[in-house]
């Protein structure tokens, strides 16, 4: 009998009418806050410099041209960014926590920039917080500007020739952090183990998977699979987290299933799934894209 999914609606009030302690394993690639697309971004900031250009960066010079801000940011606002992140993520976490059975994980891929503020929430919302695994792509987009260019345009030559090597930004990307927490259990791992079918970890499929038992898993797309989503991630990888910690005919929740990447690797792991996207445009994507016939829903 398939048990499988998928609901359109807004996970944060669609989460509500999930029964407690009905889900195995949370698994889910949450927007990152960091303005990405409209989608992403997650603050209450109206400066039109958000994703644009203010006065303030047009008189600091055409370097500054439509581009985002700053990591320190340009106003009191800005800086609340983060911490409006945290207060996001508090709107969903305590449900997560109280639909997951005792012992089972929630893997989160959250960014870089913001992965401590969901750290925090999770643990504020009931959770413990297990490890910080990590996903290493082989390709990344690398566009940190060169500090000399920047010079240059101002006629600074001498600058210029001094800082030459210098970059303004970050380092290549190729790092992906993966939160990893787990909801409290009663008495001991084995005991829940007993009860719940939880708590442990499967070492075996780690190393079936990719040959070692890492906390960094270096992962590529398979041919054809990328162009869903801008924010897709490998089935592989998800199936290696699936497998980590969750026997076959297990429950997987993902409350941002964007295109469907978490239901595609619990079809090919024999897990079942309840899949949770906002976006209509993007829903559609996820219902072509899966093999098997599902429960759908519209809430």
């Amino acid at each position: 009998m398939n048990n499988n999914r998928l609901i359109l609606g807004d996970s944060i009030e669609i989460l509500k009418n999930i029964p407690s302690q009905s889900i195995d394993l949370i698994l889910s690639d949450i927007p990152y806050g960091i303005g990405i697309d409209d989608w992403d971004v997650l603050h209450n900031n109206t400066n039109s410099a958000y994703g644009g250009s203010s006065p303030a960066q047009s008189k600091a010079g055409a370097a500054f041209k439509s581009r985002g801000k700053p990591i320190n940011g340009w106003s009191e606002a800005d800086r609340r960014i983060p911490f409006e992140y945290y207060e996001w993520c508090r709107t969903w976490a305590p449900d997560w926590n109280r639909v997951l059975k005792p012992g089972g994980s929630a893997f989160i891929f959250a960014g870089r920039r913001f992965a401590h503020r969901c750290i925090v929430a999770m643990e504020d919302s009931g959770f413990n917080f297990k490890d910080l695994l990590g996903w290493k792509r082989s390709k990344a987009l690398h566009r940190a500007q060169r500090l000399s260019i920047v010079f240059e345009r101002r006629g600074d030559d001498a600058r210029a020739e001094e800082w030459d090597g210098w970059r303004v930004g970050n380092l290549k990307p190729t790092f992906e952090p993966i939160i990893w927490c787990f909801k409290p259990y009663r008495i001991t791992i084995a005991d829940n183990v007993a009860e719940h079918g939880l708590g442990a970890y499967n070492q075996q499929a780690l190393e079936d998977c990719f040959g070692q038992t890492d906390n960094i898993f270096e992962c590529d797309y398979d041919s054809g699979e990328r162009g869903h989503h801008e924010a897709q991630k490998p089935v592989k990888l998800l199936r290696a987290l699936i497998e980590l910690t969750t026997k076959k005919g297990a429950v997987v929740l993902d409350p941002f299933a964007g295109s469907g990447s978490t239901a595609a690797a619990c079809e090919a792991t024999g897990r079942n799934y309840v899949m949770i996207e906002r976006s209509p445009d993007t829903f559609r994507i996820m219902e072509n894209r899966l093999a098997a016939p599902t429960q759908k829903e519209l809430l």
